[in-house]
């Protein structure tokens, strides 16, 4: 029996925890699955999978073998990849998600540049303002802007972005200008939030060593970027946004900055993917064009 060939039924029956799952997958007979696994824990002397009528989990063993196959089984694949030319040239279809408005802003003109470059591609941009699992749902590229958690994914740091306070000309004309976080007790406050979550508001303090948190009693609440941005363009209150949103009304002067010397820490934005050293030549190749795209543009200060 060809090993590598049962190392893939293997892994799949992992992934599946089922054998008959896993042998309509591979469009094989489920008696045919079972001798791969049988082979595999012959040739290794270990049992690899605890099987009842109703459920297949792994042994210590087996989890520790399955990694291993994972690995190898990617190794070979690149191989066999490169020797074909697919590493060296990007085709097939590439799926990326982006925040909604970093995606429309920043994204979409980058997809568009990579799609001329690369005529062989089609692309698929999907924009949610949530963390997908982009591994559960084939995704290929993740661009996330904030901290990252724990994970097997690879991240490309591209830049940063800051969080600031923003009012219209007339808001600051009619009520003022905060010159402290607790001044902020006394003005109209509009926050952007998903949740119905305690809001917290982080500060630091001017000379950067201190931080200060405000939870705010913000009267207009909403999920929407675009309303909140809005609220505060009519001269309705104070908003909070990344620097990239109010960028474009910053420069124009419908919104001037409020309690600049109180901006929080920048937050970073990564393009996270779950490939590693074996990402093919499409997410590769966009990588390159993304975070030289995003490293040059000012909006993104990256050191």
């Amino acid at each position: 029996m060809d090993r590598f060939e049962a190392m893939n039924v293997f892994v799949h029956v992992v992934e599946a925890r089922s054998f008959a799952a896993a042998a309509r997958t591979l469009r094989q007979s489920p008696p045919a699955v079972t001798r791969a696994v049988a082979y595999l824990e012959d040739v290794t002397g270990a049992r690899l999978l605890t099987r009842t009528t109703r459920s297949v989990t792994v042994t210590e063993a087996g989890a520790r073998y399955y990694a291993d196959c994972k690995r190898l089984l990617a190794d070979l694949k690149e191989v066999e990849a490169a020797a074909g030319g697919a590493y060296a040239k990007p085709s097939g279809l590439l799926t990326i998600t982006a925040p909604v408005q970093f995606g429309q802003m920043h994204v979409a003109p980058i997809v568009g540049a990579y799609l001329d470059e690369y005529p062989d591609m089609h692309a698929r941009l999907l924009l949610f303002d949530r963390i997908v699992n982009i591994v559960e749902e084939g995704i290929d590229l993740a661009v996330r802007i904030g901290d990252l958690a724990d994970s097997s994914l690879t991240a490309v740091r591209v830049g940063e972005v800051s969080q600031i306070l923003c009012a219209s000309p007339d808001y600051v004309a009619r009520f003022g200008t905060p010159q402290t976080p607790a001044d902020l007790g006394t003005h109209r406050l509009i926050a952007t939030t998903g949740s119905s979550a305690r809001l917290d508001w982080q500060f630091r303090s001017p000379d950067g060593g201190r931080k200060i948190g405000f939870s705010p009693d913000a009267r207009w609440q909403t999920n929407s970027i675009e309303a909140a941005r809005n609220a505060a363009l009519d001269g309705w209150g104070i908003v909070r946004m990344l620097s990239y949103q109010a960028a474009p009304y910053l420069a124009n002067g419908r919104l001037v900055a409020v309690l600049g010397d109180y901006d929080p820490d920048p937050v970073p934005i990564h393009l996270v993917h779950p490939e590693g050293r074996h990402a093919p030549a499409k997410v590769r190749a966009f990588i390159d064009l993304a975070a030289d795209t995003l490293r040059k543009n000012p909006l993104f200060d990256f050191g």
